[in-house]
């Protein structure tokens, strides 16, 4: 029998128990669920930021559900494979998640937003060594996975017979093992996949991190949850970008504007008290920048500055 405490005793204690899975607090709240750990929990926390919801500081510790700067949003702090349920069920109202943990779950929620983070594809991978050339030649085979859901609708629809063999890490060395004659696991380069000798048959599922929505919040909370996507929106799009701004003489312009394209070509205006001269500003991909700048400077501009951008909105 077990030892637990009642509730009855717990709420005499002054303690009260939270059910995670309650309703999103308030109808005026937004909860976003976003990834505790693993390899997009940093960049996603790095979006969150600079959409401008920030975290009030908390003395380096982090709890379940966080305040952030906006009284009406908070954030769930939840396991990525986790955040589809959450979400469908209205735990959360929005989370942040791979479409690869979304497809696993099943989770019946509306994709709003590819983040562009943590791109990567699913990949069917046997030994290097291996006689096997296709996925038929797996049938009745073992197959290595952490998405058990995904791998068993993938070789249903090839109409073969597997026995799927869950793991929940170090995939890749199973074939090795002799546990499995083949994996379905998550590739971004195919770096790991050559360091253990493994060779992809096939893809199963290319996957990126994604803004979820609950169907019902995106009716009820619609303002809101419009708000929150447009901030991402505008931090997504301003990856990778440049402000350019300089001073150009009017009779290098015209080479100067065949140079900068920009979103709709290059911003002209007048330099106060300088008749010869204008400001040029325009965005430019971050890449091209370095030999831009000089390509610039021999068409006839000066007092060049580069400069970052945070969010970029149309």
């Amino acid at each position: 029998m077990s030892s637990r405490p009642s509730n009855k005793k717990k709420e005499k204690s002054g303690v009260k128990k939270f059910n995670l899975f309650n309703k999103s607090s308030s109808l005026s709240t937004v909860r976003l669920a976003i990834p505790n750990k693993g390899r997009i929990a940093e960049p996603i926390m790095e979006l969150v930021e600079k959409s401008g919801l920030h975290l009030p500081e908390s003395g380096g510790e982090r709890r379940l559900i966080t305040k952030t700067h906006d009284p009406h949003v908070e954030l769930l702090f939840a396991r990525p494979i986790d955040i589809p349920e959450y979400v469908a069920i209205g735990a959360a109202d929005i989370g942040i998640t791979g479409h690869d943990m979304v497809a696993e779950r099943g989770s019946d929620v509306t994709e709003l937003l590819d983040l562009h983070i943590g791109q990567a594809k699913l990949v069917l991978a046997v030994r290097e060594d291996s006689d096997i050339t296709s996925p038929q030649q797996l049938n009745n085979a073992n197959v290595a996975t952490e998405f058990p859901k995904i791998t068993k609708s993938f070789f249903k629809k090839q109409g073969i017979d597997v026995n799927v063999v869950l793991v929940s890490g170090a995939c890749e060395a199973t074939p090795h093992l002799g546990i499995a004659d083949a994996i379905v696991d998550l590739s971004s380069s195919g770096n790991t996949l050559k360091i253990n000798r493994l060779r992809v048959l096939t893809e199963v599922l290319e996957t990126s991190t994604y803004l979820i929505a609950n169907k019902s919040s995106l009716k009820t909370k619609k303002e809101k949850i419009d708000e929150i996507l447009l901030a991402f929106e505008s931090v997504v799009r301003a990856r990778g970008q440049c402000y350019l701004m300089m001073n150009v003489k009017r009779s290098s312009l015209e080479a100067i504007k065949k140079l900068l394209p920009g979103l709709s070509g290059p911003t002209i205006m007048k330099v106060a008290s300088k008749e010869d001269l204008v400001a040029v500003h325009a965005v430019v991909d971050e890449i091209r920048v370095y030999s831009l700048i000089n390509a610039l400077k021999r068409a006839g501009a000066k007092d060049i500055l580069v400069m970052s951008i945070q969010r970029m909105i149309r």
